[in-house]
């Protein structure tokens, strides 16, 4: 019945700084929708920032910045994630640590976006046999 995921929405307390931390940080493209709304991609899938001010609807029940636990998985090596992180002084609270991902073992950092939303970018251990 279900295909894939189009967006998912990250509820913010401030657009600019959200906007310059995935974008600076991440390096997700930025597409604004308008004041309240901007998608940031991640290959065909948005990641939708609103703002919590926002009148926009509908929303979630209970809109709360810092409530979302978000997998990402990285093209590079976490090496270099790692040390690009530490260039621009991004924090990496727990990693690199092997974890359970979707489709076998990963091995994962752990970070907090500026609203305290945790971010695990992650690589698989074994690559997938195609």
């Amino acid at each position: 019945m279900l295909s894939g995921l189009d967006h998912l929405v990250i509820t913010v307390t401030d657009i600019s700084r959200a906007v310059d931390f995935y974008s600076r940080v991440l390096g997700l493209e930025v597409r604004y929708r308008d004041r309240e709304r901007v998608d940031l991609m991640l290959g065909d899938v948005a990641l939708r920032l609103h703002w919590t001010a926002t009148d926009v609807t509908p929303r979630a029940a209970t809109p709360t910045p810092g409530s979302l636990d978000l997998c990402l998985r990285s093209l590079l090596p976490l090496d270099e994630v790692q040390r690009h992180l530490e260039a621009l002084e991004v924090e990496v609270e727990l990693g690199p640590v092997t974890r359970q991902g979707a489709t076998g073992e990963i091995t994962s950092l752990y970070l907090r976006d500026p609203d305290g939303n945790l971010l695990e970018l992650s690589r698989p251990v074994k690559p997938r046999a195609v």
